[in-house]
């Protein structure tokens, strides 16, 4: 669920509930009933969390698997291909360790 999911974001960037609020200018309250589900945020909060975590709506609501954006706007061409390789390397390594694990 879209409240389980934004959990798992702020936990992976390190925050509690208080510094993702701050963050997107709500309550602590607000973070706390999307994560309960409780209530959902707005259409206008999904972008905004969405665009903060650097994740496409569809993951947050499930309905692809993850896929995260790097915002390279202040890079170079060559670093942003190098941060694609570097994607694509740790895709490989992934993909072996499980292929041990079976």
């Amino acid at each position: 669920m879209l409240g389980d999911q934004i959990k798992k974001m702020r936990l992976a960037y390190g925050l509690n509930q208080v510094q993702l609020a701050d963050k997107l200018g709500v309550s602590k309250q607000s973070v706390s009933n999307w994560e309960n589900n409780n209530i959902l945020p707005s259409v206008d909060l999904l972008l905004r969390i969405s665009d903060f975590f650097s994740c496409s709506t569809d993951y947050l609501l499930e309905k692809e698997e993850m896929t995260v954006f790097i915002e390279t706007k202040n890079l170079t061409l060559e670093q942003a291909i190098h941060l694609q390789q570097l994607a694509k390397d740790f895709e490989i390594i992934n993909k072996r360790l499980n292929e041990m694990q079976k």
